[in-house]
């Protein structure tokens, strides 16, 4: 997935690339692009709500992290779309931000 849009307070960007993985209710991810180094994030599907946490090393700003509620949907070309609400715990500021699946 990449990020479509992100928030005023967000780091990520179009250059971030994020790796998915599920198992049962379980998600993680690793990702990285644009100004972060790395990220991670784990959590876990409650209902048809995933919520979260990431971490992730910036280029600039050194290591931060926050807490996430996030929604998926399939978009109008049948890609899924993944709606996220974020906190930040290591700063101020929270948003939204929105990832998409890439193609092929």
């Amino acid at each position: 997935m990449h990020v479509a849009t992100t928030a005023e307070h967000g780091v990520v960007d179009a250059e971030t690339v994020l790796m998915f993985h599920q198992s049962g209710v379980r998600v993680w991810a690793t990702y990285t692009g644009g100004r972060i180094t790395r990220g991670r994030l784990v959590g876990r599907w409650v209902g048809d709500v995933l919520v979260f946490r990431y971490v992730q090393v910036e280029c600039e700003a050194g290591v931060h992290a926050g807490h996430s509620i996030a929604t998926a949907e399939f978009g109008p070309t049948g890609r899924i779309r993944v709606f996220e609400r974020f906190e930040w715990s290591t700063r101020s500021g929270s948003g939204t931000n929105v990832f998409e699946e890439l193609p092929g």
